[in-house]
């Protein structure tokens, strides 16, 4: 199937927002998702290299804004205040 891999790469972008963490050391993600859409991720820029045997993937700085940005747009309820 013929797909838009932009529009693929911001969804799994906004959904590693849902699995990602922040601490001292950068904010982390679970790399379980499509290898070649999260290698696109890394070309950009967004995401650490694939290659380590940690199951987590470091978002850039970048990468972790515009994950947090595309989980609000896409996921996020207009009106509704957090915890509601």
């Amino acid at each position: 199937m013929d797909y838009d891999t932009d529009k693929v790469d911001e969804m799994t972008l906004a959904l590693l927002y849902l699995s990602s963490s922040t601490d001292r050391h950068g904010t982390r993600a679970w790399k379980g998702l499509d290898r070649q859409t999260l290698d696109r991720l890394h070309v950009k820029g967004y995401i650490s290299d694939l290659q380590s045997d940690s199951p987590t993937v470091t978002l850039s700085e970048e990468g972790a804004r515009y994950s947090k940005e595309l989980f609000s747009r896409y996921f996020g309820r207009l009106g509704r205040g957090a915890g509601s």
